[in-house]
């Protein structure tokens, strides 16, 4: 997977290639997100790169809102340099994947635990090593929606285990967590499909 040094190091280079009018223009295209007065403060990429990815989550494999507004300002050239390190970042991944078993694993625990897991999402999160940040900020994405915060939590953690992702892992945080019902349910499905 892509480190975020090498991620913060595309980034760095698509900033120092802004003109002030594009920081202007991406500034502008941002005004609902970022407050005005945190704008006005904004005088380099970096430091608007930083306000999006606390915001908006931009990271590593979820750079399409930034490629877009660089669309929108007739930079496809620094659009096209952050696809090519994505999908280079996606090659990556896919070597450090689960085995296709697995995965199916982790695609049923993940339903599951997503059906049934509801307000105490955070504590699961924090069982499975995800950063207070990173929960804030899933918190941020989906206040009002618990399955999709749920669904949001399992991919970032998975995303950051690579192939060391597996389903026995996710039961035993659960029952870590004293969610044992949503951990029988989830060995009823994997059990179930196996048999």
């Amino acid at each position: 997977m892509m480190s975020s040094l090498q991620f913060n190091a595309v980034l760095l280079d698509i900033s120092n290639q802004l003109t002030a009018k594009n920081l202007e223009d991406i500034k502008f295209l941002n005004r609902d997100t970022i407050g005005k007065r945190e704008l006005e403060r904004i005088d380099s990429g970096v430091k608007l790169f930083q306000v999006l990815t606390e915001r908006s989550g931009l990271a590593p494999g979820s750079t399409e809102q930034l490629c877009r507004m660089l669309r929108d300002i007739h930079r496809d050239d620094l659009c096209d340099k952050l696809t090519r390190f994505d999908s280079q970042s996606d090659d990556d991944d896919d070597n450090n994947q689960p085995d296709q078993t697995e995965k199916a694993r982790l695609d049923k625990a993940t339903e599951v635990i997503t059906e049934h897991l509801g307000r105490s999402w955070r504590k699961l999160g924090r069982r499975l090593g995800v950063s207070e940040v990173k929960l804030d900020s899933i918190s941020r994405r989906h206040p009002t929606e618990l399955e999709e915060t749920a669904m949001e939590l399992l991919k970032e953690w998975r995303k950051s285990r690579g192939a060391q992702a597996t389903a026995q892992q996710l039961l035993s945080a659960l029952r870590a967590c004293q969610f044992n019902l949503t951990a029988d349910k989830v060995e009823q499905r994997l059990n179930f499909d196996t048999d």
